[in-house]
Protein backbone atom coordinates (compact mmCIF):
# COMPACT_ATOMS: atom_id res chain seq x y z
CA UNK A 1 0.00 0.00 0.00
CA UNK A 2 1.26 3.48 -0.87
CA UNK A 3 2.35 5.51 2.15
CA UNK A 4 -0.10 8.31 2.99
CA UNK A 5 0.80 11.80 1.87
CA UNK A 6 1.24 14.63 4.37
CA UNK A 7 -1.98 15.44 6.21
CA UNK A 8 -3.02 18.81 7.59
CA UNK A 9 -4.41 19.61 11.02
CA UNK A 10 -7.77 20.08 9.32
CA UNK A 11 -7.65 16.50 8.04
CA UNK A 12 -6.78 15.12 11.45
CA UNK A 13 -9.55 17.04 13.22
CA UNK A 14 -12.15 16.00 10.65
CA UNK A 15 -11.34 12.31 10.96
CA UNK A 16 -11.08 12.58 14.74
CA UNK A 17 -14.61 14.01 14.76
CA UNK A 18 -15.78 11.16 12.54
CA UNK A 19 -14.53 8.58 15.04
CA UNK A 20 -16.82 10.03 17.70
CA UNK A 21 -19.74 10.58 15.31
CA UNK A 22 -19.75 6.97 14.13
CA UNK A 23 -19.36 5.63 17.66
CA UNK A 24 -22.25 7.79 18.81
CA UNK A 25 -24.37 6.54 15.92
CA UNK A 26 -23.71 2.97 17.03
CA UNK A 27 -24.90 3.73 20.56
CA UNK A 28 -28.02 5.58 19.37
CA UNK A 29 -28.97 2.77 17.00
CA UNK A 30 -28.42 0.17 19.72
CA UNK A 31 -30.83 2.09 21.96
CA UNK A 32 -33.35 2.40 19.14
CA UNK A 33 -33.18 -1.36 18.59
CA UNK A 34 -34.10 -1.87 22.24
CA UNK A 35 -37.15 0.32 21.70
CA UNK A 36 -38.06 -1.72 18.63
CA UNK A 37 -37.89 -4.91 20.67
CA UNK A 38 -40.03 -3.36 23.38
CA UNK A 39 -42.55 -2.19 20.76
CA UNK A 40 -42.79 -5.62 19.15
CA UNK A 41 -41.41 -4.47 15.80
CA UNK A 42 -40.93 -7.04 13.01
CA UNK A 43 -37.84 -9.23 13.50
CA UNK A 44 -36.34 -8.15 10.17
CA UNK A 45 -36.28 -4.51 11.32
CA UNK A 46 -34.71 -5.48 14.63
CA UNK A 47 -32.07 -7.57 12.88
CA UNK A 48 -31.38 -4.78 10.37
CA UNK A 49 -30.88 -2.36 13.25
CA UNK A 50 -28.38 -4.67 14.91
CA UNK A 51 -26.42 -4.92 11.66
CA UNK A 52 -26.27 -1.14 11.54
CA UNK A 53 -24.82 -1.05 15.07
CA UNK A 54 -21.98 -3.26 13.84
CA UNK A 55 -21.52 -1.13 10.73
CA UNK A 56 -21.16 2.05 12.76
CA UNK A 57 -18.55 0.47 15.02
CA UNK A 58 -16.59 -0.59 11.94
CA UNK A 59 -16.87 2.95 10.57
CA UNK A 60 -15.54 4.32 13.86
CA UNK A 61 -12.61 1.91 13.83
CA UNK A 62 -11.77 2.70 10.20
CA UNK A 63 -12.02 6.44 10.90
CA UNK A 64 -9.54 5.93 13.73
CA UNK A 65 -7.19 4.16 11.34
CA UNK A 66 -7.38 7.13 8.97
CA UNK A 67 -6.79 9.54 11.85
CA UNK A 68 -3.69 7.65 12.97
CA UNK A 69 -2.39 7.42 9.39
CA UNK A 70 -2.83 11.20 9.16
CA UNK A 71 -0.63 11.64 12.23
CA UNK A 72 -3.35 11.93 14.85
CA UNK A 73 -2.53 11.00 18.43
CA UNK A 74 -5.38 12.42 20.54
CA UNK A 75 -8.28 10.27 21.83
CA UNK A 76 -11.67 10.78 20.17
CA UNK A 77 -13.85 13.46 21.75
CA UNK A 78 -16.76 11.18 22.64
CA UNK A 79 -19.47 12.80 24.75
CA UNK A 80 -21.05 10.16 26.95
CA UNK A 81 -24.24 12.12 27.47
CA UNK A 82 -24.95 11.69 23.75
CA UNK A 83 -24.62 7.89 23.81
CA UNK A 84 -28.29 7.16 24.33
CA UNK A 85 -31.84 8.25 23.71
CA UNK A 86 -34.37 9.96 25.97
CA UNK A 87 -38.02 9.03 26.19
CA UNK A 88 -40.18 12.10 25.59
CA UNK A 89 -43.62 10.74 24.75
CA UNK A 90 -46.00 8.56 26.70
CA UNK A 91 -46.38 6.27 23.67
CA UNK A 92 -43.16 4.45 22.75
CA UNK A 93 -44.01 4.46 19.04
CA UNK A 94 -43.96 8.26 19.05
CA UNK A 95 -40.38 8.27 20.30
CA UNK A 96 -39.46 5.64 17.71
CA UNK A 97 -41.04 7.84 15.02
CA UNK A 98 -39.03 10.88 16.16
CA UNK A 99 -35.72 9.05 16.03
CA UNK A 100 -36.52 7.11 12.86
CA UNK A 101 -37.23 10.32 10.97
CA UNK A 102 -34.61 12.62 12.47
CA UNK A 103 -31.69 10.18 12.52
CA UNK A 104 -32.42 7.87 9.61
CA UNK A 105 -34.95 9.32 7.14
CA UNK A 106 -33.23 12.69 7.33
CA UNK A 107 -29.70 12.13 8.64
CA UNK A 108 -28.82 8.90 6.87
CA UNK A 109 -30.53 9.93 3.64
CA UNK A 110 -28.42 13.06 3.23
CA UNK A 111 -25.36 11.10 4.37
CA UNK A 112 -25.44 9.10 1.12
CA UNK A 113 -24.76 12.03 -1.26
CA UNK A 114 -22.47 13.65 1.31
CA UNK A 115 -20.18 10.65 1.57
CA UNK A 116 -20.37 10.11 -2.17
CA UNK A 117 -19.09 13.67 -2.61
CA UNK A 118 -16.30 13.19 -0.07
CA UNK A 119 -15.25 9.96 -1.77
CA UNK A 120 -15.14 11.48 -5.26
CA UNK A 121 -11.79 13.27 -4.80
CA UNK A 122 -10.39 10.98 -2.11
CA UNK A 123 -7.18 9.28 -3.26
CA UNK A 124 -5.32 8.48 -0.03
CA UNK A 125 -5.72 4.69 0.19
CA UNK A 126 -6.56 4.44 3.89
CA UNK A 127 -9.17 7.19 3.65
CA UNK A 128 -10.57 5.86 0.38
CA UNK A 129 -11.00 2.40 1.90
CA UNK A 130 -12.93 3.87 4.81
CA UNK A 131 -15.19 5.96 2.58
CA UNK A 132 -15.79 3.00 0.25
CA UNK A 133 -17.12 0.96 3.17
CA UNK A 134 -19.06 3.83 4.75
CA UNK A 135 -20.81 4.78 1.50
CA UNK A 136 -21.97 1.22 0.82
CA UNK A 137 -23.37 0.93 4.34
CA UNK A 138 -25.04 4.35 4.35
CA UNK A 139 -27.33 3.31 1.52
CA UNK A 140 -28.61 0.44 3.66
CA UNK A 141 -28.92 2.69 6.71
CA UNK A 142 -30.99 5.17 4.69
CA UNK A 143 -33.31 2.40 3.52
CA UNK A 144 -33.71 1.16 7.10
CA UNK A 145 -35.13 4.52 8.11
CA UNK A 146 -37.78 4.55 5.42
CA UNK A 147 -38.64 0.88 6.07
CA UNK A 148 -39.04 1.74 9.74
CA UNK A 149 -41.32 4.65 8.86
CA UNK A 150 -43.39 2.36 6.64
CA UNK A 151 -43.82 -0.10 9.50
CA UNK A 152 -44.91 2.68 11.84
CA UNK A 153 -47.48 3.75 9.27
CA UNK A 154 -48.94 0.24 9.40
CA UNK A 155 -49.48 0.45 13.17
CA UNK A 156 -52.46 2.08 14.93
CA UNK A 157 -50.37 5.27 14.96
CA UNK A 158 -50.30 5.29 11.15
CA UNK A 159 -53.26 7.53 10.44
CA UNK A 160 -51.78 10.26 12.63
CA UNK A 161 -48.26 10.17 11.18
CA UNK A 162 -48.78 12.62 8.27
CA UNK A 163 -50.11 15.22 10.70
CA UNK A 164 -47.43 14.48 13.32
CA UNK A 165 -44.63 14.80 10.79
CA UNK A 166 -46.07 17.93 9.22
CA UNK A 167 -45.80 19.45 12.69
CA UNK A 168 -42.36 18.03 13.54
CA UNK A 169 -40.48 18.34 10.25
CA UNK A 170 -39.92 22.13 10.30
CA UNK A 171 -37.91 21.87 13.54
CA UNK A 172 -36.04 18.81 12.28
CA UNK A 173 -35.18 20.57 9.02
CA UNK A 174 -34.04 23.64 10.94
CA UNK A 175 -31.68 21.38 12.87
CA UNK A 176 -30.28 20.05 9.59
CA UNK A 177 -29.75 23.59 8.30
CA UNK A 178 -27.87 24.42 11.51
CA UNK A 179 -25.62 21.42 10.88
CA UNK A 180 -25.10 21.41 7.12
CA UNK A 181 -26.73 24.55 5.76
CA UNK A 182 -26.49 28.31 6.00
CA UNK A 183 -27.55 28.26 9.63
CA UNK A 184 -24.08 26.97 10.45
CA UNK A 185 -21.64 29.87 10.72
CA UNK A 186 -18.80 27.78 9.29
CA UNK A 187 -20.90 27.03 6.23
CA UNK A 188 -22.17 30.59 5.80
CA UNK A 189 -18.67 32.05 5.97
CA UNK A 190 -17.00 29.40 3.82
CA UNK A 191 -15.39 30.54 0.57
CA UNK A 192 -15.25 27.06 -0.92
CA UNK A 193 -11.47 27.02 -0.91
CA UNK A 194 -9.74 23.77 0.00
CA UNK A 195 -6.40 22.30 -0.95
CA UNK A 196 -6.18 19.30 -3.24
CA UNK A 197 -4.26 17.55 -0.46
CA UNK A 198 -7.17 17.93 1.99
CA UNK A 199 -9.60 16.70 -0.65
CA UNK A 200 -7.39 13.68 -1.23
CA UNK A 201 -7.98 12.74 2.42
CA UNK A 202 -11.76 12.80 1.99
CA UNK A 203 -12.64 16.37 2.96
CA UNK A 204 -14.81 18.94 1.20
CA UNK A 205 -15.55 22.63 1.83
CA UNK A 206 -18.43 23.29 4.24
CA UNK A 207 -20.46 25.15 1.61
CA UNK A 208 -20.56 21.94 -0.45
CA UNK A 209 -22.56 20.39 2.39
CA UNK A 210 -25.20 23.11 2.10
CA UNK A 211 -25.50 22.58 -1.65
CA UNK A 212 -25.87 18.82 -1.19
CA UNK A 213 -28.52 19.29 1.50
CA UNK A 214 -30.54 21.63 -0.74
CA UNK A 215 -30.46 19.09 -3.55
CA UNK A 216 -31.35 16.25 -1.18
CA UNK A 217 -34.45 18.11 0.01
CA UNK A 218 -35.87 18.24 -3.50
CA UNK A 219 -34.53 14.96 -4.85
CA UNK A 220 -34.96 12.68 -1.85
CA UNK A 221 -36.86 14.09 1.12
CA UNK A 222 -39.79 15.70 -0.61
CA UNK A 223 -40.74 12.83 -2.97
CA UNK A 224 -40.21 10.18 -0.28
CA UNK A 225 -42.38 11.99 2.26
CA UNK A 226 -45.04 12.90 -0.29
CA UNK A 227 -45.27 9.25 -1.36
CA UNK A 228 -46.27 8.57 2.24
CA UNK A 229 -48.83 11.35 2.42
CA UNK A 230 -46.54 13.73 4.31
CA UNK A 231 -46.32 17.29 3.02
CA UNK A 232 -43.05 19.19 3.47
CA UNK A 233 -43.25 22.96 3.72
Amino acid sequence: MTAPGPASHRVREEWRARIAAEYTSAAITQHLVLWLIQAGAPPDLIEAGLVIVGDELVHSRMSHEVYVAAGGTQPPAIQREQLGLDRRAELLELDILRIAVRVFCLGETVAVPLFSHLRADCTEPVAREALDRILVDEVRHRDFGWDLLDWLMSTPLGDDIPRLLAEALPAMMAELHMTYGGGNDAVAADTGEMTAADRSWGLAPPRDYARILARCIEKDYRPRFEARGVTMM
